[in-house]
């Protein structure tokens, strides 16, 4: 696993996190796709498949592939594991135990990178066996993540009060990323219901209004920050997966994407200059809040504007 935080004046990392070494295998394949630098491919690809086996074994905090659908779980009692991280003292605001969603859509693309790299490299059976896990998890998370009644997905399954039928902004994870795990058939109907209730002018809202746990506003001590932290708080970096799922959907829309990432660039002259925020409130004016100059939000940003401009 990789770390999400190694705190300073020490050398043990913190491990509380299911998606930090997921993230890592779409980080590596954006690499190699730019750069061609199959070396470092290859110098990895013993630690990957480690971390596949110890995914499909388990490993901490109850981070293992369900052999009845080989769908991914996480979860453990004190511990926030997934990027809606907030805690206060004991209270994990949204623990998400279960199956989340962009988990499992980050789990079926670390699959098939796996499957491509290891039958690249000569690993052709270990790489039919994962294509062949990969396939299991596509089924599975088609079946069992749909809200026919909601038309959208769930953003936990079998989770501790059953499946979370909050709307989020996790399930664009589910078009956006190189592999994606929603059949294309849903992806028109997820797109819109996620523009009309959660786009806005600065990126997505982590939680839709209307929601008993929504937060128009980041504000307060800390407890009440961290309430609304991820509950309706508007995330810039959240624009970046949105651009991709967008464009998937509607390859002639640049234009539209275009004047998405333009109104959200006009916060490069507000709170910090040069830069972007971290957070914004949910509700008009979208109150710059948290950090001043966030990294993943200018990235995102960044990337999405090479991408609309190509």
């Amino acid at each position: 696993m990789i770390p999400n935080l190694i705190p300073e004046g020490t050398g043990k990392g913190l491990y509380h996190t299911a998606d930090a070494t997921l993230w890592f295998f779409h980080a590596l394949h954006r690499y190699v796709e730019i750069t061609g630098d199959r070396l470092t491919l290859r110098s990895f690809l013993p630690k990957l498949r480690g971390i596949v086996e110890r995914h499909l074994h388990g490993t901490r905090f109850g981070i293992h592939m369900d052999p009845e659908d080989s769908l991914l779980c996480e979860g453990e009692v004190g511990f926030q594991l997934t990027w809606m991280d907030a805690k206060v003292g004991d209270w994990v605001v949204t623990p998400r135990r279960g199956k989340a969603v962009e988990i499992n859509a980050l789990w079926y693309n670390a699959l098939k990178l796996m499957e491509r790299w290891l039958s690249e490299e000569g690993y052709t059976e270990e790489g039919r066996e994962l294509g062949n896990c990969a396939s299991q998890v596509y089924a599975s998370f088609n079946r069992k993540f749909w809200y026919p009644e909601g038309g959208y997905l769930f953003d936990v399954i079998g989770g501790e009060k059953g499946n979370d039928i909050s709307f989020r902004p996790n399930q664009v994870l589910a078009i956006s990323l190189d592999h994606p795990v929603l059949d294309r058939q849903f992806w028109p109907g997820v797109l819109q219901k996620v523009t009309e209730r959660l786009l806005t002018p600065m990126g997505l809202r982590s939680l839709a209004p209307g929601d008993p746990d929504y937060k128009a506003r980041y504000f307060g001590d800390l407890r009440a920050r961290d309430a609304a932290y991820h509950q309706g708080t508007v995330w810039a970096w959240l624009i970046g997966p949105y651009i991709d799922a967008l464009l998937k959907v509607h390859p002639d829309k640049k234009e539209e994407a275009r004047q998405i990432l333009e109104r959200l660039g006009k916060e490069l002259n507000e709170a910090c200059i040069g830069s972007i925020s971290e957070v914004f409130d949910a509700e008009a004016p979208f109150t710059p809040r948290g950090c001043i100059a966030q990294a993943w939000s200018v990235a995102e940003v960044l990337r999405c504007w090479a991408k609309v401009l190509s």
